[in-house]
């Protein structure tokens, strides 16, 4: 029983949170599709916080606090369905592309062998690596699960600067996530870790497929999710039981809600950008690089409203306060558990030899070159890189410029554009060897911000219409 009932708890208070600030949009089959998928990252989301609250409070009845917190989702559900029902907006499907009927097809064949591939590519990496593919895998994000589950009263020794390779400063929504589902099953059962590496990488290919259904069309949903699921490095670290991943879910979940919250009415996006903030709070859960996306995201949303001098400026502003509101929960759970819990990180020990390293001008040069050379590296593709492919397209194609003028698009490149800026000046300051850390660390950075970029490139290109043939 506990084995079905703890993904089913999880599935069910992911779609309850996101549906709470959902405003419903045609065409329904696509709606669903995007609820579901971000549902799945929403649900790991809040057991991840249940657990880790349970866990901190010595609280052991992990069943009840499940089926508390559904139930007060599902009234909270219950009120707004049936009090503000009125408030919601149907919104439709933009800009469809109008192409001939054998381009669609080729896309739609493209579309459906990638994606068979990616899943057959998945399964047998999760077979092969049953425990994890790289250091990360087993001596951070597993070891702090094992210890979180099987600590006992002293699972907080499990986040001793005595075990310093294992990061015990990094957040804990995936290792948390995995513990509260090993409570179900009463054992550490290592295909846990696998399931949810696999439903977060497949969960991120839906949201991008749903988002860009809604935004332009099916056959660009398609283009977009075909090149995600044939990014070799997306399968590779999807499946490797790393937090990468799951951060560029949370990473792509913020964008889009962002921006689909723009296009609403100002009575109902705030619903979406609540949820845009819940989805950078979770980042900010999962590793310290989504803590750096969710200042990044408040200081650009804050800066792009500032600026603004329409009659909409107002009701953007308000809407923008559950933005903002949500994170400060997310705040203070973070600096409960960096404070009473892990320990400090060591990229910031030394104030003085960090501003030493600053001034270098070496190091600037050997970062940029790094950046360069991991823009064409980048994915590990066979012959040609994508994201040449896809800066090209950007570059070369008209913006649509109803959307390109959305503050939720603006705050989402802008915010995504300091994250990247936040990654350079890390490499800057990093006690580590600068080679050894842009080695093994650059490309997976890349990594977290490209289901975003995607999503970011392809929502802003205007399609041509040509008759259907």
């Amino acid at each position: 029983m506990s084995v079905s009932l703890a993904p089913l708890l999880c599935f069910a208070s992911g779609f309850a949170l996101v549906s709470l600030g959902w405003s419903r949009r045609e065409p329904l089959a696509i709606d669903l599709l995007l609820r579901a998928s971000l549902s799945v990252g929403f649900g790991f989301g809040i057991f991840s916080v249940e657990y880790f609250v349970c866990r901190a409070f010595s609280r052991t009845n992990l069943l009840a606090v499940d089926l508390a917190v559904l139930a007060l989702l599902a009234a909270a559900l219950f009120f707004r369905s049936r009090f503000l029902s009125a408030r919601s907006q149907e919104t439709k499907t933009q800009g469809l592309d109008e192409r001939p009927v054998w381009f669609r097809r080729t896309v739609a064949a493209a579309f459906v062998f990638a994606l068979f591939a990616a899943i057959y590519l998945a399964i047998q990496r999760v077979r092969i690596y049953p425990s994890g593919d790289g250091w990360d895998a087993f001596a951070i994000w597993n070891l702090h699960a094992r210890f979180l589950f099987l600590g006992g009263s002293q699972w907080r020794d499990g986040f001793t600067a005595l075990l310093p390779g294992s990061h015990p400063d990094y957040p804990l929504l995936l290792p948390a996530a995995i513990a509260h589902f090993w409570s179900y099953f009463a054992h550490d059962d290592p295909r846990i870790p696998s399931a949810i590496g696999f439903a977060f990488t497949f969960a991120t290919a839906g949201v991008l497929f749903a988002a860009l259904a809604f935004l332009r069309g099916r056959v660009a949903a398609m283009i977009g999710t075909i090149v995600l699921l044939s990014t070799p490095s997306f399968i590779e670290q999807g499946t490797a039981q790393y937090a990468d991943v799951p951060l560029s879910f949370f990473f792509l979940a913020c964008v889009v809600l962002l921006c689909l919250g723009g296009e609403e009415r100002e009575r109902s996006s705030s619903g979406l950008l609540a949820l845009a903030g819940v989805a950078a709070a979770f980042a900010a859960w999962t590793k310290n690089e989504g803590l750096l996306f969710l200042c990044a995201l408040a200081f650009a949303r804050v800066a792009i409203l500032a600026r603004r001098r329409t009659r909409t400026a107002l009701a953007s502003e308000i809407s923008t306060i559950p933005l903002l509101a949500v994170l400060v929960p997310a705040l203070l759970l973070i600096l409960y558990y960096k404070h009473f819990v892990g320990v400090p990180g060591d990229l910031f020990s030394s104030p003085s030899a960090s501003l030493h390293r600053l001034l270098d001008s070496a190091r600037y040069w050997a970062v940029i070159k790094w950046y360069v050379k991991g823009f064409f590296r980048f994915g590990h593709w066979f012959l040609l890189p994508v994201s040449l492919l896809l800066l090209a397209l950007a570059l070369t194609t008209s913006r649509d410029i109803s959307l390109a003028r959305q503050p939720g698009s603006r705050t989402a490149v802008f915010a995504m554009a300091l994250t990247l800026g936040g990654y350079f000046l890390v490499f800057l300051i990093t006690p580590y060897d600068i080679y050894w850390h842009l080695r093994f660390s650059l490309l997976r950075l890349f990594l977290q911000v490209w289901p975003a970029t995607v999503f970011l490139v392809l929502s802003n290109v205007r399609t041509t219409s040509a008759p259907n043939a």
